[in-house]
């Protein structure tokens, strides 16, 4: 789980030194998790593909599609507002599942209000700082908390496909459909997806080892036997990672008044995670 902690860790600060296009390096981080997965799923685990039907992988689909809809929005936020900020608000993914239990009808306990309440102060007050800033730092954090909401579709999304499929077959799934929807994107917005420069192909190949192999697969492995409120509170711990990261990365220093919301995100999803999240649970980002 610390190795795992550690590889997300460097996603944000590896992406904000990449100079080409967010959508290349997403498909290409995505694509390459599907194919490193595949031979798992086909020598590993075939057997389970036996009677598997094409409806069965609707969910695999779907949270695919919010996947690249997660990465269309947070991975831009990275260089317009600073990297502590922008991964701050984009762990807030739990806040929404429980808020889109609570529109279903699930009853909340008392301790995910509080959550709720200190997570969306700590995300006024780095917004407040940053208006401050630029108008593209603000406009960072709001793509930031997209990121987040879309992760939210995700992972309930991932939930439901788990019900049928192994982590493999889901994960090959749900990550080629991320990589198809991204390639898409990528073609009607005219982004080339290669033709980079050898740096950018290196940091390309670094965001998928760190975070897309040891980061994503890790926390799958260890989430059968550890619980998901532990991994989900681990997973916290890129906040802070990501922090000290930029830091030696990039120079980059967070502003300090921004410095209380972040704390106070961090802790007020906490809060929500400890509370039992009322939402099914699915592989974490």
């Amino acid at each position: 789980m610390a190795v795992a902690v550690l590889g997300v860790s460097f996603s944000g600060p590896l992406t904000a030194l990449v100079a080409t296009s967010v959508l290349a390096l997403a498909f290409w981080r995505n694509a390459a998790g599907a194919v490193a997965l595949l031979p798992v799923l086909l020598l590993r685990e075939r057997s389970t593909l036996h009677g598997l039907r094409a409806r069965q992988l609707v969910s695999s689909v779907v949270a695919g599609l919010f996947l690249a809809a997660h990465f269309a929005a947070w991975l831009p936020s990275l260089s317009m507002t600073s990297v502590a900020a922008s991964t701050a608000l984009v762990t807030t993914t739990p806040i929404w599942t429980a808020l889109a239990a609570r529109v279903s009808g699930v009853h909340l306990p008392v301790q995910v209000w509080w959550g709720l309440a200190l997570a969306v102060l700590g995300a006024a007050l780095i917004a407040g700082v940053d208006v401050t800033v630029s108008v593209e730092a603000l406009v960072g954090d709001g793509l930031a908390l997209l990121g987040a909401i879309c992760a939210g579709g995700y992972m309930l999304a991932g939930a439901r496909a788990r019900e049928r499929l192994t982590t493999s077959a889901y994960a090959v799934v749900c990550y080629s459909t991320c990589a198809l929807a991204l390639a898409v994107a990528a073609f009607l917005a005219d982004v080339p997806l290669a033709g980079f420069s050898a740096r950018d192909w290196w940091l390309i190949a670094a965001i998928t080892f760190c975070a897309q192999l040891l980061g994503h697969t890790l926390l799958n492995l260890v989430l059968s036997s550890v619980g998901p409120t532990v991994v989900g509170l681990a997973i916290l711990l890129e906040v802070p990672g990501a922090v000290l990261v930029a830091l030696v990365l990039l120079h980059q220093v967070p502003p300090l008044l921004a410095v209380p919301g972040m704390v106070a995100v961090v802790i007020g999803v906490a809060l929500v995670v400890r509370a039992g999240r009322p939402a099914p649970e699915a592989d974490p980002l």
